[in-house]
């Protein structure tokens, strides 16, 4: 596979993964952290970090409304809830490993 085949397949896959986790508001972040160890500010802080070294100016808020498929505030005030005892027991345990 040449080089080009392999960026487009890869841009293809993340657009795939934003797609997907649009359609699943429902999970929250802190979820895919316990779970995965990263969540969709994560992956707008990668994007941006990519840009970068790329020489393209893209800033935080711009990189996660990419992710977020809308301003990250409109998103969080609509969708994100507020974080369980639960969750966060769960979550501190993750970084304690």
């Amino acid at each position: 596979m040449d080089q080009q085949t392999q960026n487009d397949i890869e841009a293809a896959v993340f657009r795939k993964l934003l797609a997907h986790l649009d359609e699943r508001k429902d999970v929250q972040n802190i979820d895919l952290m316990i779970l995965a160890g990263f969540c969709r500010n994560c992956l707008s802080k990668w994007y941006k970090a990519e840009a970068e070294q790329r020489g393209v100016d893209v800033d935080y808020d711009s990189a996660r409304e990419l992710v977020y498929g809308e301003p990250y505030d409109s998103w969080k005030e609509k969708y994100q809830e507020k974080a369980t005892p639960e969750q966060l027991a769960a979550f501190e345990a993750t970084q304690n490993k």
